[in-house]
């Protein structure tokens, strides 16, 4: 079997991500509460100063995944059982932190019949109840498409609705081969006509070129999404897809300009940039 070679990751991306007591705070607090949160299960780069401008994203339905994306950590598991409490525990964890604005995510659960589409709403509505003043950002799977389930979560009004292509289409089969392009354009464009404001994402470095890149802006602009991310894919482990380049600080910036110009409202491009960084509503 041929051996993968690793390709060297540069220096702006050689940075040593320290703890303070705030990050042990944050940790002591989702464990008492059954919790999970991307920042710490992905140890994410920026995560100290997310706590700081005291923003969150918490993980629901659990941590193992009924897909197989080659890119992600999260571990493709016998499914938990959904937690009846953990609304109620994500809100007082909101609560307690003081969150101006709160990202919930999940991972994909084909296996349940709403998909966790109740729970995102039921999440919203305790949020709202412990912390009127917070905002909600919902980072949702594709929910299969089917708009049965994606208005459960769209009815409860969050104030960003979030949903990432995360790769270019030309790479689907071999970074998302359970997921559809085209269905994930359609998620966007059917919680834009139902008023929310959207946002999407993608990464770089599994060998995409700029044109499919700005293709894929394109087509995000034509679901008239509002918002856009876009960072550098990291190999977690040696079992996940490589990295093909290291995209440069330089680049990301060309990307920035060129989404800019294209409409979007807010675009954050950089090497480190995630998902929910720097995730407050527009």
């Amino acid at each position: 079997m041929e051996k993968k070679e690793f390709v060297k990751k540069p220096k702006w991306l050689q940075l040593r991500v320290q703890g303070d007591g705030n990050t042990a705070n944050v940790k002591n607090l989702i464990r008492t509460l059954n919790l999970h949160t991307v920042c710490h299960e992905a140890n994410c780069p920026n995560r100290m100063e997310c706590f700081a401008r005291r923003t969150a994203t918490f993980m629901i339905l659990g941590r193992n995944c009924t897909r197989n994306c080659t890119f992600c950590n999260v571990t493709r598991n016998k499914p938990d059982t959904v937690d009846l409490q953990e609304p109620e525990n994500v809100a007082k964890a909101v609560k307690t932190l003081q969150l101006k604005h709160a990202v919930i995510t999940s991972v994909t659960r084909d296996d349940l019949p709403d998909q966790g589409a109740n729970q995102f709403a039921e999440v919203v509505r305790q949020i709202r109840k412990y912390n009127p003043d917070t905002t909600i950002e919902l980072l949702i799977p594709d929910m299969s498409g089917k708009e049965e389930l994606l208005d459960i979560i769209l009815e409860t009004k969050p104030d960003v609705l979030n949903h990432n292509v995360e790769t270019v289409p030309e790479l689907y089969s071999k970074v998302r081969p359970a997921a559809n392009f085209l269905r994930s354009i359609k998620v966007l464009d059917y919680s834009k006509k139902k008023g929310l404001k959207t946002k999407s994402g993608i990464m770089v470095g599994f060998g995409e070129t700029e044109e499919q890149v700005v293709n894929v802006f394109s087509a995000l602009r034509k679901a008239d999404c509002d918002m856009l991310t876009v960072g550098q894919y990291l190999q977690p482990t040696k079992l996940h897809i490589p990295v093909t380049e290291y995209v440069t600080p330089e680049q990301f910036e060309k990307y920035r300009e060129i989404a800019l110009k294209m409409g979007f409202k807010r675009v954050n491009s950089g090497p480190l940039v995630r998902s929910s960084y720097h995730a407050e509503p527009i």
